[in-house]
């Protein structure tokens, strides 16, 4: 019988799958990687290689490949006294790339628009300037009587919730700076205009974790607030809701209390900044 020639199979699918297992392996080293990195991060005084695999749950010998491509890009760097692999300086300039393009503004916003929908009342984010504060943004409440302060508007920090939320989470020397600067003016009758009283407010704050302005800088009006940390756990802006007394009932306090330091946390996990 004549011999007839058979097609030769094609190997295009083959190769394909290879592709993406090989994609796939790409991937799964970056991920391998990035908790490597974030294990480093996590650690001041460095790590063995033993304690790396250990946290990453990779094999030395997995985790050592890693390391050493890290440290060709001065992403790691090992310390051959001490044996300890550390973050690198180019992590750092990464970092700081971030730092550099956050907006508070744009990144607080839509847990602004949250935490609006939850309360139902105007929310605000505040800085303090020039020993005041400044309003940066707000949400305003859909009903209609609320609260309404204009970004770009400055108060006293002395009697808002946001500049108290600010205060109480700075040094004594600030915050005596700040008061002899602008002093405890009285703004309505429970304005909080004695050093004694306003101390001890303060106190109070840091130990609950938000402000309240009970009607100190206009009257019919509540406040609560929270301080929002950056990565070196300093106050860098505040955020609150606002509304009428009326609404904003002592039973009320504490629930919009829980609500408004969330959010405050929120703020700060999306700026980089871990947890005070």
């Amino acid at each position: 019988m004549a011999e007839t020639a058979t097609p030769r199979p094609r190997t295009r699918g083959r190769t394909r799958t290879r592709s993406r297992e090989d994609t796939g392996g790409q991937v799964q080293s970056l991920a391998r990687a990035i908790s490597i990195l974030k294990a480093l991060a996590r650690s001041d005084e460095g790590m063995t290689l033993t304690d790396v695999s250990l946290t990453v749950v990779l094999p030395p010998s997995t985790t050592h490949r890693l390391l050493t491509t890290m440290q060709h890009d001065r992403i790691v760097r090992f310390d051959q006294a001490t044996a300890l692999w550390h973050v690198g300086v180019e992590a750092f300039v990464i970092g700081n790339a971030f730092i550099r393009s956050r907006d508070l503004v744009v990144m607080a916003r839509p847990i602004m628009r949250r935490l609006m929908e939850e309360t139902g009342e105007t929310v605000k984010l505040g800085i303090q300037d020039d020993g005041e504060v400044i309003y940066l943004a707000q949400v305003e409440s859909r009903e209609t009587m609320r609260a309404y302060r204009a970004p770009g508007t400055r108060v006293p920090m002395h009697c808002s919730g946001v500049g108290k939320a600010l205060l109480a989470n700075q040094s004594e020397e600030e915050v005596n700076r700040i008061l002899q600067r602008h002093g405890l003016t009285k703004v309505t009758d429970k304005t909080l205009a004695t050093p004694v009283r306003f101390r001890d407010a303060l106190s109070q704050i840091r130990r609950q974790g938000y402000a309240l302005d009970d009607e100190e800088h206009a009257i019919g009006l509540r406040c609560i607030a929270a301080a929002v940390f950056n990565e070196h756990d300093e106050p860098i802006a505040a955020i609150s809701v606002s509304g009428p007394s009326a609404r904003i009932s002592d039973e009320k306090i504490a629930g919009l209390a829980g609500l408004v330091t969330r959010a405050a946390t929120a703020i700060a996990s999306e700026l980089g900044s871990r947890e005070p």
